[in-house]
């Protein structure tokens, strides 16, 4: 008998299965290691000064909402820009333009996305729900941007930066500025690692209408205002650390998150970007996550329990 005939035969997918892994390929759900350790770094720190345990159910809600918010937010992404996407070589293998996914599938599935969101800030407080629609105003605005300003960026930026003050929200109900101010530097990065993002697209940015730094600026320019932003970013992250009174594994995280830094802006050049994706996906989200274990470190050592 041959290992063949001895091997039971696998099933076939469902289709619905099948359609549920494009709609996750189409949203790239694992990109939420970017923007999610930052709401937790806000959650926990907030309830570190507020009852200094873990608040294991609000986590989970802030972690339901933020998922459901990205995806509703990429879905929507993906849908307004589909015909931009159809033509540029870099992205026209996406599932809206496949066919892999259809419009109607992916509204569906952005519609589910934003109920879960709204659902879980309505279990989360009032506030959290009230200020709800503030949160998917720039996610919608953000894909016409490029159509209207050279600083789409920018409108990216503002709507990332809403995690930590809505993992703050989460918690205690009220407004925090340290939170904005975390708020703040991770817009700024993901601003400034978005306009490295951008510059592959250049050509095809400048041929179609797309307008962004690149397209306008050109790559240098671009380059050099991604490395302002996280020079920002820095200075940004070392006011949250001053103003939350952060100790040494947080000033440690700090320290490791401006060598990626350094490392990013090494390995991308206006003149090679042939190591883009790596500096965009592997080192941001390194940032991300090594940020958020020395916050969290530091906040355990400090008290934190569990």
């Amino acid at each position: 008998m041959s290992a063949a005939e001895g091997t039971a035969p696998v099933p076939a997918p469902a289709p619905s299965a099948g359609k549920v892994k494009a709609f996750l390929r189409l949203v790239m759900i694992e990109h939420s290691v970017f923007a999610l350790p930052f709401a937790y770094i806000a959650s926990l720190t907030a309830m570190f000064r507020t009852g200094g345990a873990i608040d294991w159910w609000t986590l989970l809600l802030v972690t339901v909402a933020m998922v459901g918010l990205r995806t509703f937010a990429m879905a929507a992404n993906r849908i307004i820009d589909r015909e931009i996407d159809a033509r540029n070589p870099r992205t026209a293998g996406r599932e809206l333009v496949t066919g892999a996914v259809s419009v109607r599938s992916a509204w569906t599935g952005a519609l589910i996305a934003l109920a879960v969101f709204l659902g879980a800030a309505a279990l989360l407080n009032p506030l959290c729900l009230v200020l709800a629609p503030v949160a998917v105003v720039p996610m919608v605005v953000y894909p016409y941007g490029k159509r209207f300003t050279n600083f789409p960026q920018a409108i990216l930026g503002l709507a990332q930066g809403m995690g930590p003050v809505g993992g703050w929200l989460a918690v205690t109900g009220t407004w925090s500025w340290e939170a904005v101010v975390l708020g703040l530097a991770v817009g700024v990065w993901i601003g400034g690692f978005d306009l490295i993002y951008a510059c592959q697209d250049v050509e095809s940015d400048r041929a179609t209408g797309v307008r962004s730094v690149p397209a306008r600026f050109g790559v240098p320019a671009a380059i050099r205002g991604a490395r302002g932003c996280h020079a920002v970013t820095m200075a940004l992250f070392a006011w949250y650390a001053l103003a939350t009174d952060g100790g040494p594994l947080l000033w440690l995280g700090l320290l490791i998150v401006a060598g990626a830094f350094l490392y990013e802006h090494t390995i991308v050049k206006p003149t090679d970007l042939s190591r883009l994706n790596r500096a965009f996906f592997q080192t941001n989200g390194f940032i991300g996550i090594t940020l958020f274990v020395c916050a969290t470190a530091d906040l355990l050592v400090r008290g934190l329990t569990l």
